[in-house]
C-alpha cells in the first residue's frame, strides 16, 4: 500500500477507532478480520439469523442474466470466506437456453490471508480462484471483467471513491457491478434494529468470537457508510450508469448495481 501525503490523510471511507490516516485505518481493518476469521462464518450466520444467506441468493439472481453467458468473468470483491463468490457460481452452474453449461472465469479476492484461507477450502472443486489482493489496487488488467460483486465488504475500504473507480476499471465496457451492504431503515423498525445492532450483536459477537474491536467498529462502520441517495451519487461520480439500490429485508441491507457504459 502506498504511504499517503498529508493532503490525503483525510478520510473518506472506513474509520476504525484510533486510526489517523487511510494506512492505519486499512491495516486496522485488515487485522480485525484477520482475528475473527476463525468464527466468521458461524457468527455471520447466527448475528443475521441466516438471513445473509437469502442476500446472497437474492443478489445472485439479480445478476442471472450476466452469469447464464458463456466465457463470462466474475469477481466477489472483498469475499471475505467466499459466501457470495460461492452464491454466484451456483446460480451460473445451471444450463443456458442452448442446453450448455457456461464456461465461466471466477475470481475471489480479500485481502485478509487468514478470511481467504478459509475461503479456499469451500472452493474446492467449483473452479473459483482466490486471490489475495487490495481492493483498492487490485491485480487486474483494464477490463478484465463482466461482473464485479462486493457482499458487506465494500463498507469496510478506507476510500469509497477509489474502490468504485477501481471496480470501474477492472470492468468490461458493458459491465455491471453489485455492492450488498448494511443500510439504516428507519420508523419503528429502525429503532428496533439500531438497538438489536448497536447493543446486543456487539455482546454476542464478543462472546462467541473472544474479540471485542470488530463487534464494536461493526455499527459504526454502517453510520459512516453513506446513506443509499449518497451512495448513488458516488457511484455516478465514479462514472456508472443505470445506477439503482433495491432494499432488502425492509432496509436493513440492500443492493446497489451499476453499470460501466
Amino acid at each position: 500500500m502506498k504511504n499517503f501525503t498529508p493532503s490525503e490523510r483525510s478520510f473518506t471511507g472506513a474509520k476504525p477507532a484510533g486510526a489517523h490516516d487511510e494506512k492505519s485505518a486499512a491495516d486496522a481493518v485488515q487485522q480485525m478480520f484477520d482475528q475473527i476469521a476463525p468464527r466468521y462464518d458461524l457468527l455471520n450466520h447466527v448475528l443475521s439469523m441466516n438471513i445473509d444467506r437469502l442476500w446472497w441468493w437474492r443478489t445472485a439472481r439479480q445478476f442471472r442474466h450476466i452469469l447464464q453467458k458463456s466465457e463470462a468473468r466474475v469477481l466477489d470483491l472483498c469475499c471475505g470466506t467466499g459466501d457470495m463468490a460461492l452464491a454466484l457460481r451456483r446460480s451460473s452452474s445451471k444450463p443456458t437456453d442452448d442446453g450448455r453449461h457456461p464456461r465461466h472465469a471466477y475470481f475471489a479476492a480479500d485481502f485478509s490471508h487468514p478470511m481467504l484461507r478459509r475461503g479456499q477450502k469451500k472452493f474446492c472443486g467449483q473452479q473459483i480462484v482466490a486471490i489475495e489482493a487490495d481492493a483498492l489496487h487490485l491485480p487486474f488488467a483494464n477490463e478484465s471483467f463482466d461482473l464485479v460483486v462486493s457482499a458487506f465488504g465494500f463498507r469496510n475500504l478506507v476510500n469509497y471513491q477509489a474502490g468504485l473507480r477501481e471496480i470501474y476499471r477492472v470492468l468490461k465496457r458493458g459491465g455491471e457491478m453489485g455492492i450488498l451492504d448494511f443500510s439504516e431503515p428507519g420508523g419503528v423498525l429502525g429503532k428496533f434494529y439500531g438497538f438489536y445492532f448497536k447493543r446486543v450483536l456487539p455482546a454476542v459477537g464478543t462472546m462467541i468470537s473472544g474479540v471485542r474491536g470488530p463487534y464494536a467498529y461493526l455499527p459504526a462502520s454502517v453510520e459512516q457508510f453513506p446513506p443509499p441517495e449518497k451512495m448513488q451519487e458516488r457511484m455516478r461520480e465514479a462514472g456508472f450508469g443505470k445506477v439503482s439500490w433495491t432494499p432488502y429485508s425492509f432496509g436493513i441491507a440492500g443492493l446497489y448495481k451499476g453499470k460501466k457504459i
